[in-house]
């Protein structure tokens, strides 16, 4: 029996070089929710943040760079390791929340969308190549990936290059605690559909999208501190309910895309999961666990994290984890040709996303 699988053929990431520690927010000056200055001193902020969030540094684009550049270097690297022409592909999807902002300027641009930006920067002539981008929060890159499996499936395509990218640097409010979350970077992969007498590659998924009460638990909002201009927009977040709707539904994302996939828990060797916070990620995946009974024997390193040292880059911390994974960044973290895996997303909408994946 022949399948028509959906397949990894190639990945790449741009990680910038400026590297963020915690230290340099040592004299910043926070402001809480009701505009008044937080009182506590910068080493009781900063130790009360990296306990829950678990980062120690992040990383930031340098100043001349913008989310499109960041993506056509990690789309770079995707299609070297792909060893295709990049005249072949049939689609360049990229997801991303905030298009190019230039540093110092918060106005996003994005005419034209990014993913345009980044076909021109490949230099690719091909006008049957489509680029366009979408906009689905921080599982932007995984409903990227699996619009291009819809697109492999329906016969529209053969190649597809998927590609996460986010400056979130530009458009925090540095008067926030939660501004010391987010950071920059880039993931890409180049996805193929591939004919074989074994099922591989993307074997099931989930997702869902909850707007009733919380649409707005990721918004555009004024600065904490009141004396700056307060016609400017910045990302913000209701942490705390963010944190609770997380617990209670990616959990039941990621167990019905892996009950789809008809494999048991015991066969995932990796979950790739959103670098959003550490405690909520290890929370989410202990949850998982516990969905089928297992939360005291969940494997010890089942779930690889970047965001000690990386941040909260979005939409690029699962291609780029994935990535660094491949090419032994993190030796104790080995994905092999056999293996199930597991990426999982949460974030603004409130969307979810889950995918099983066998190498």
């Amino acid at each position: 029996m022949e399948f028509l699988n959906t397949v990894i053929i190639g990945t790449g990431s741009y990680t910038p070089k400026k590297i963020i520690k915690n230290e340099e927010f040592l004299n910043q000056d926070f402001f809480s929710e009701d505009h008044k200055i937080i009182q506590a001193p910068g080493e009781e902020i900063i130790e009360k943040f990296q306990a829950i969030t678990g980062i120690e540094e992040r990383r930031y684009a340098d100043d001349n760079m913008n989310t499109s550049d960041l993506a056509g270097f990690a789309a770079e690297k995707a299609l070297k390791d792909a060893d295709i022409d990049p005249e072949t592909l049939d689609y360049i999807i990229l997801a991303h929340n905030f298009g190019d902002v230039h540093k110092g300027n918060f106005q996003s641009d994005l005419l034209p969308n990014m993913a345009s930006r980044v076909k021109h920067f490949l230099q690719i002539k091909n006008p049957n190549c489509i680029a366009y981008d979408i906009l689905f929060g921080c599982p932007g890159w995984i409903q990227a990936f699996l619009q291009a499996h819809s697109y492999i499936n329906s016969g529209m395509a053969k190649r597809i290059l998927v590609i996460g990218a986010e400056t979130l640097s530009r458009v925090n409010d540095k008067y926030d605690r939660d501004s010391m979350i987010f950071a920059d970077g880039a993931g890409a992969a180049v996805i193929e559909a591939q004919e074989s007498n074994e099922k591989k590659g993307l074997l099931s998924f989930s997702v869902r999208t909850d707007t009733y009460k919380e649409a707005f638990y990721l918004y555009a909002g004024k600065s904490t501190n009141p004396y700056i201009n307060q016609d400017i927009r910045y990302i913000k977040m209701f942490g705390r309910k963010i944190y609770e709707y997380s617990l209670i539904n990616v959990p039941l994302a990621m167990k019905l895309s892996l009950d789809r996939s008809g494999y048991d828990i015991k066969d995932l060797k990796k979950i790739i999961i959103h670098q959003a916070n550490e405690k909520m990620d290890d929370a989410m995946v202990h949850r998982f666990y516990k969905l089928y009974g297992m939360h005291k024997k969940m494997p010890k390193d089942i779930m690889p994290m970047s965001i000690n040292k990386l941040g909260n880059s979005s939409v690029a911390t699962i291609p780029t984890l994935y990535d660094d994974i491949l090419k032994n960044i993190y030796p104790k973290h080995q994905i092999n040709e056999g293996d199930l895996i597991m990426f999982a997303s949460v974030g603004s909408g409130m969307n979810i996303n889950s995918i099983v994946y066998k190498l």
